[in-house]
């Protein structure tokens, strides 16, 4: 009887301890741009736009079970449209159309979802590696395109991001930014709290996917093709929404790369890009928003830490020193062996480890809650 009655009154205690955790880490997110220097800041904003990209990837290969390395390709002309809609045409040597900012990130998207709209064909005929070899070759023809067309990447050497403006308030530095609390809010304040609704937007829309009939039906693709068939799912309909909904959650995620850098460059949007994605959904946990979250905050995050804090670490040395690793060997390194270890202890990835300390930590409370219960009644 006690049981039934901490399984019963669990749950409403579960969904409060959640609301207060939410509304903790709101709070945090707000006041973080108040007390943390440029560098947290600048890794924030990195992670940030990485986690954007990698929710729309585990919802294709998560969810979906669509191998893609085509994410670089889709950032890169999500970016590049950006800057070269919100560039003023007569102020700069590339093209431009001077619209305003915050439409030409509107279009931007979408412009990465018509990428991907043309590239669905593909997602829907082919599976697996086939599949991964198809979209792998999307990455080479983008940095092709783009490093040849320095009207609109700048070539080689790209071209700088004109700011997002809002309402009015340009992202930007300014000799006389707006305060708040005391603090004037430069350029990467602004953009930290630009990224933290952007994520909050893609994770409940990623989410609502994941969670909801559509996300079923991704699922019974990934697990049976021919068995969500005869369950009425339309399996190539199903691949190509899969592929366009990720393609403009990478347009979002470049738009926030390119605001972030404040440049756009051709060799930024290369394979190695691609593997990190994958990594980020992999060690995160497959088809987990949560996951896509945590891993993009280890694969994005760790190499800027272990640079920053290099000459304090054995081992890892400043990029160009010789006598020792660098950050991103390291990282590489460490998320291999994550991978491994996922693989063969915790498939579920780190959203795993969080929901197996969870679990821990309701069993021991639960168990302390009896135990405390007795010696009352005793």
């Amino acid at each position: 009887m006690m049981t039934t009655i901490d399984q019963t009154t669990s749950r409403p205690t579960q969904a409060v301890i959640r609301g207060v955790a939410l509304a903790l880490i709101g709070v945090a997110v707000c006041v973080a741009p108040l007390y943390l220097d440029t560098f947290w800041l600048r890794t924030g904003l990195t992670v940030a736009s990485a986690a954007v990209g990698a929710i729309g990837l585990t919802i294709l290969v998560g969810t979906t079970g669509q191998l893609s390395f085509a994410h670089p390709f889709l950032m890169a002309g999500a970016a590049v449209t950006y800057v070269t809609l919100a560039d003023n045409p007569v102020n700069t040597a590339h093209l431009g159309l001077g619209l305003p900012p915050a439409a030409a990130a509107v279009l931007a998207i979408f412009a990465a979802g018509a990428l991907g709209l043309a590239a669905s064909p593909l997602a829907s005929r082919l599976s697996g590696i086939y599949l991964g070899i198809a979209t792998l070759s999307l990455v080479f023809i983008g940095q092709h395109i783009l490093e040849n067309w320095t009207a609109a990447s700048g070539g080689f050497f790209g071209r700088p991001v004109p700011p997002m403006s809002l309402f009015g308030l340009s992202l930007a530095d300014s000799p006389t930014p707006p305060v708040l609390l005391g603090v004037p809010l430069q350029r990467e304040e602004l953009l930290w709290y630009l990224s933290a609704a952007v994520i909050v937007v893609a994770w409940i829309a990623g989410r609502n996917v994941v969670h909801s009939r559509v996300g079923r039906s991704l699922a019974a693709v990934r697990d049976s093709e021919v068995l969500a068939a005869t369950n009425g799912v339309n399996v190539r309909s199903a691949k190509r929404g899969a592929y366009i909904a990720s393609s403009m959650f990478a347009g979002a995620a470049g738009v926030l790369f390119a605001l972030t850098t404040g440049s756009v460059a051709p060799e930024t949007f290369n394979l190695g890009l691609a593997i990190s994605f994958l990594a980020m959904v992999v060690v995160g946990g497959l088809g987990s928003v949560a996951g896509a979250c945590m891993g993009a905050a280890f694969i994005a995050g760790l190499p800027l830490l272990l640079q920053e804090f290099s000459d304090q670490l054995p081992l890892i040395v400043q990029t160009g020193e010789a006598g020792g690793m660098q950050a991103s060997t390291a990282t590489s390194y460490l998320a291999g062996a994550l991978i491994v270890l996922c693989m063969l202890f915790e498939p579920r990835g780190l959203v795993g480890l969080a929901t197996r300390g969870r679990s821990l930590a309701t069993r021991a409370l639960r168990r302390t809650r009896i135990l405390t219960s007795r010696a009352t009644h005793n």
